[in-house]
């Protein structure tokens, strides 16, 4: 044990009935047991782990993978068990992709898994930078880098309070590839080397999939009686409040359905949007007739996207900041949004400037979705303009991982000095 781990014991201690409550698996992993991966196949020049905490950022690599894949192996590691179960889906049958749990930052949970995984690079996406991980590569020669670098003001404000102690680790770092110019002036704050910072843009607009067509999704609205043909609102990543607030600004007539981002929300959504509610989880005899609907399912808003006459991001209209609203959009969506959204402003600021997005708040929400809906040209006009800037932001991930590839060195599968490739025994 060091220091460190002494100054995480007490956390553990404190936070351990808060955690009690949580339902969470994989607590073998969590520690640092995972299989051993052994060397890298001949073909291959190394091993590149891409280490992303939950769904979105695990999102954020669908294309960066397969570039990668052409000449390395590729570990995903993932927080959280959603994260893990979409990285499954997305990359845990691609050739030479291995998917596995990232360990709480304790010295011999992050020691144990590095002899485990053994990668010869690592990219951090967006800001996951853990202190013990990070010497513990440093000690063994691993770079690190962060990808798809994010950090907004908000975040950054916690970590200037910790930066004596938080600046050594980032001083630590191989680079750091940010998605724009204010994020790269918060690394550098916080101790990465001036030469060290690249901007390279965001990976996100690259997993964005334009199309017209979600398979699953006229599935999906029969299922839910959702009648085809008349205008529906779908409302997603909704927070606190959102809900009742969409319900009363839904106009007259028209279907409104909301995806709570939080499963521990459903019930709370269920009861504000009223009685003949219809629930995805719920079984129905017959067909009901409703013009209200909730998705308390994970995994399928896509679906309920491509359903959508208009779509509103939720977590933007209250004290929160914000859901990502490039998938709606790619979608060809009309997508309205709140004005709080610190932690997508550059996304949304890019789709505002291009004229692909409206914002609103709560005042003004029903006379915006009332204008849209009488307008179609308008939202063909929106759903367009949206595209063209998702297609006009993407490339982030080629540049990432021509950054990533040339970390790799030709003699890595004869082992670096001071890095420490496992036996499999």
């Amino acid at each position: 044990m060091n220091a460190l781990d002494f100054l995480y014991l007490p956390i553990a201690v404190v936070t351990a009935p808060w955690w009690a409550t949580k339902k969470r698996s994989g607590w073998k992993e969590r520690f640092g047991h995972v299989p051993n991966l052994g060397a890298p196949a001949e073909a291959k020049r190394g091993r590149i782990q891409l280490h992303a905490v939950s769904v979105g950022e695990v999102a954020a690599l669908r294309h960066l993978v397969p570039l990668l894949l052409e000449e390395a192996e590729v570990v995903v590691s993932a927080t959280t068990d959603t994260g893990i179960k979409r990285a499954n889906e997305l990359y845990g049958l691609l050739p030479g992709c291995t998917v596995v749990r990232y360990p709480l930052d304790f010295s011999r949970s992050t020691a144990r898994f590095l002899d485990a995984v053994a990668p010869d690079v690592v990219g951090l996406v967006e800001l996951e930078v853990w202190p013990n991980f990070v010497r513990e590569c440093s000690d063994r020669k691993i770079p690190v880098c962060v990808i798809n670098g994010r950090l907004s003001e908000r975040s950054a404000g916690g970590y200037r309070r910790i930066r004596g102690f938080f600046s050594r680790t980032m001083g630590r770092l191989r680079w750091a590839a940010v998605q724009e110019e204010a994020y790269a002036k918060r690394f550098i704050e916080l101790g990465v080397p001036t030469e060290r910072c690249k901007v390279t843009g965001s990976m996100k607009w690259d997993a964005a999939k334009i199309e017209d067509h979600v398979q699953g999704a006229a599935e999906l609205g029969s299922e839910l009686g959702i009648d085809p043909s008349r205008p529906l609102i779908v409302a997603g990543s909704t927070g606190p409040d959102e809900e009742a607030l969409l319900h009363e600004a839904c106009p007259p007539g028209v279907q409104l359905l909301c995806a709570p981002r939080k499963p521990e929300r459903f019930n709370e959504a269920a009861a504000a949007l009223g009685d003949g509610l219809i629930r995805r989880t719920q079984r129905r005899i017959g067909p009901v007739k409703s013009d209200r609907f909730l998705l308390d399912t994970i995994g399928e808003l896509r679906k309920a996207y491509a359903l959508a006459t208009v779509v509103v991001v939720g977590r933007s209209f209250g004290a929160l900041y914000g859901s990502d609203p490039i998938e709606p959009v790619a979608l060809g969506k009309p997508v309205v949004i709140g004005r709080s959204v610190s932690d997508f402003a550059t996304v949304v600021s890019a789709f505002v400037g291009s004229g692909g997005i409206v914002q609103a708040d709560s005042q003004t929400l029903a006379g915006v979705l009332a204008d849209l809906l009488a307008n179609p040209e308008r939202c063909r006009a929106m759903a367009e303009a949206g595209q063209r800037c998702i297609l006009g932001q993407q490339g982030a991930s080629e540049r990432h991982a021509r950054l990533l590839l040339g970390e790799l060195n030709p003699s890595v599968r004869s082992g670096k000095p001071g890095h420490k490739r496992a036996s499999g025994k």
